[in-house]
């Protein structure tokens, strides 16, 4: 009797690439993207046709200018999403929102409510008001909140965010309108991701466009930041997926050893997309058109069966949404190609891991680029100066952004060969690295081979656009006109590490500003000369965090150590050292949260990272002792079985007994490892300073884990390919 593995590999050899009911012109070709862009999006431009001129003015403004919503907005804007959904099939609404769970959550109401007649007779209608579009109550009660409510205060409230648009989500039998939401408490606290975010983006802007108006941009009302999300992610036939306890529970591979064949060969990476994944992404980018998400780039990446989409740049809260709502399409879409989705950071041991580079900018009302360099001498300093602003921004920050990008997840990613080590720093490449060295050292000389600038008393060359090499070792890296964070895990919301780095720019625009008018007040008339020594002086400051070379090699270590930079290299290290209020108050003090918002963060990245690490050692044990051990038994008594007829009939039966030898000291091993395993594990949670347990998780539990999984793998080489239960890695990682 064939097992269960067995069938699986038969599904999936078996398996063709599935078509999907595609837009298509009267020739037979699939229609342009776009004539179906937005389709599912209830955007400004199906506002303004169904609007009244006026209330569509409001709505405008309130967008612009963050003045009140009136009663009169809501209730008109509620009416006409009504009607715009239910018009596309939709029954039910919903205020989408980002609670800390690192997930979407969504309670859906139907749009039905009964008009009850003098004579009792109901009769019922569609209908959405304006409160209902501005406010929701789900139940809070389940939801971390870091300790900032009580179990039994379970009223929350969602509150529609009208600076992105409702969407339509489709299911198999119907349509939802969601209503992009913030999370707050009773007492009007953050719950979700949003909300600090949205925070962020105001700090960034208020200061932003002071400290524009210091450097003599006058007219410069707003300044937003822009992202793009590069998003990888692995793909497993759902066959697979359904025999591997630790996929389904902990979304990576706990045990597995490695393929003979792996990446070694480097032919993946931007090879010929497989027929069945090709499938899948087409049928994905047509759900996110749909949705404007405005998906441009897909590709193999470097490990076997691991993929990336990326989008062109949005508004920042926006492309959040957008790869928030792009990882859940995602996850459905593969459902119907039979394949499972995993965004873990390192599902595979052995092979890249998977991360969310997050392309992060800053421009201006007047669609100007601040990170781009210029034509003109006083764009060039602007530019310089908010370069001068990041980088001060990672260097006396650098603790929370390593908060922000920490995980159980990103722990096995971070520091590896294939993704930006744990110690902060900056790549700006090497004539922007000559710009800024010559700024400290206020040389005037001209640069031969660039054109000179005069900006007084200042002298810069012409900066080149993307005049620079990639670092891929660097965790935040200047890539022309924009700043790539490399450091974010493929599971996280990046909204954590985009308010995080979005503050830590609020707050160093606010320091530069202050610093700025004292010295225009000492010397005024004499700008460009006063922002010029400004920039020298933060330059100099933040020299330490800027790292031109291999950020993986032992050297940079040491360096790194020499410089004073952290090198927090977990995430019980990350937590810790973000508690000191000096490595914290920024955000606090830009309004990103208000103390007992951040207290509460750290409570759930506590809790989080204890619930993961200990689901983790729990699933191991749970597969030792019910599938590893049985395998290795009957493999035992099969060769001790050969052993025995083989000596009977007067051989020597040499390589039996090594093999039985082999397969005993595994067992011992991994039974040994598996009761230490669960020893310690008890011990730890006996604690209840839960900083103290993870901390211990981290330096006794997961290398208990890691010795288990040594064992468990060396035995899935000494058993028959047939009677090991667990698909393994050749199976999953070379799927056609």
């Amino acid at each position: 009797m064939s097992s269960p593995r067995s069938h699986a590999r038969i599904a999936v050899m078996n398996r063709q690439p599935r078509t999907f009911d595609a837009p298509r012109q009267p020739d037979g070709h699939r229609s342009p993207v776009s004539t179906y862009y937005g389709r599912h999006v209830f955007d400004l431009i199906k506002l303004r046709e169904k609007l009244p001129r006026e209330i569509f003015q409001s709505l405008v403004s309130t967008l612009r200018n963050s003045a009140p919503l009136s009663k009169e907005v809501a209730e008109t804007v509620a009416s006409a999403a009504r009607e715009w959904a239910v018009s596309h099939g939709a029954t039910h609404f919903t205020h989408w929102f980002q609670p800390m769970t690192g997930l979407t959550a969504e309670k859906h109401d139907a749009f039905i409510d009964l008009n009850v007649s003098m004579t009792g007779e109901a009769r019922v209608l569609e209908k959405l008001s304006g409160s209902q579009l501005w406010q929701s109550e789900p139940d809070a009660s389940s939801f971390p909140s870091g300790g900032m409510r009580s179990t039994f205060e379970a009223r929350g409230y969602t509150a529609w965010d009208p600076t992105v648009p409702m969407f339509l989500v489709e299911s198999a039998n119907g349509r939802t309108l969601c209503i992009p939401s913030v999370y707050i408490s009773y007492h009007g606290h953050s719950l979700d991701h949003k909300t600090p975010l949205l925070r962020s983006v105001e700090a960034l802007n208020k200061n932003a466009v002071a400290f524009l108006k210091l450097l003599g941009d006058v007219d410069v009302k707003s300044v937003a930041a822009t992202l793009g999300v590069e998003q990888e992610y692995f793909l497993v036939d759902r066959a697979h997926h359904a025999l591997r306890t630790d996929l389904m529970l902990a979304e990576r591979t706990l045990l597995g050893a490695a393929s003979p064949r792996h990446q070694q060969f480097e032919d993946h990476y931007f090879g010929t997309i497989p027929p069945r994944v090709i499938a899948f992404m087409e049928e994905l980018e047509f759900e996110l058109y749909r949705l404007g998400i405005p998906m441009r780039t897909r590709h193999n990446e470097v490990a076997p069966m691991q993929f990336e989409m990326a989008p062109i740049f949005e508004d920042l809260n926006l492309g959040v949404d957008h790869n928030v709502l792009a990882m859940d399409v995602a996850r459905k879409v593969a459902l119907r190609h039979d394949f499972v989705c995993l965004l873990h950071e390192k599902p595979f041991a052995g092979i890249n891991g998977s991360g969310k580079h997050c392309n992060w900018s800053m421009s201006t009302d007047r669609g100007e680029n601040l990170l781009e360099p210029g034509k003109t001498p006083h764009q060039n300093l602007r530019f310089l100066a908010f370069l001068a602003v990041c980088l001060k921004a990672v260097h006396d920050h650098a603790v929370a952004l390593r908060w922000s990008v920490s995980g159980p997840n990103n722990d096995l990613r971070l520091g590896a060969n294939e993704a930006p080590p744990a110690i902060l720093s900056a790549f700006v490449g090497d004539q922007l690295t000559s710009i800024i060295d010559r700024t400290i050292a206020g040389d005037a000389a001209k640069d031969p081979e660039h054109f000179v600038l005069e900006m007084g008393v200042a002298k810069l060359p012409t900066l080149a656009k993307d005049n620079t090499d990639r670092n891929r070792t660097s965790p935040f890296a200047f890539t022309g006109n924009k700043f790539e964070f490399r450091a974010v895990g493929s599971s996280a919301n990046c909204a954590v590490p985009m308010a995080v780095l979005s503050g830590a720019a609020a707050k160093s625009l606010a320091e530069m500003t202050e610093r700025l008018k004292k010295k225009l007040e000492a010397k005024p008339g004499h700008r460009d000369q006063m922002v010029a020594e400004l920039l020298r002086e933060v330059f100099t400051e933040s020299s330490a965090v800027r790292f031109e070379g291999n950020g993986y090699s032992d050297e940079w270590k040491a360096e790194a150590k020499k410089r004073g930079l952290p090198n927090l290299v977990d995430t019980p290290a990350a937590i810790q050292a973000l508690t000191d209020k000096q490595n914290h108050q920024f955000l606090v003090d830009v309004g990103v949260f208000s103390q007992l918002e951040f207290d509460s963060r750290v409570n759930v990245s506590l809790e989080r990272y204890i619930k993961q690490v200990t689901l983790e050692a729990e699933t191991v044990a749970e597969m030792v002792l019910t599938q590893v051990i049985p395998a290795a038994e009957k493999q035992l008594a099969l060769t001790g079985s050969a052993w025995r007829t083989v000596t009977e009939s007067g051989g020597k039966g040499t390589i039996y007994s090594s093999r039985v030898k082999a397969l005993t000291a595994g067992l011992e091993a991994l039974l040994d490892g598996a009761e230490k395993l669960q020893k310690t594990l008890h011990e730890v949670h006996s604690g209840h300073d839960e900083m103290k347990v993870c901390a211990r998780l981290s330096a006794e539990v997961r290398p208990l884990m890691q010795s288990v999984r040594d064992a468990a793998d060396l035995i899935e080489n000494l058993v028959d390919d047939e009677i090991w239960p667990l698909p393994k890695y050749r199976e999953m990682l070379f799927v056609k």
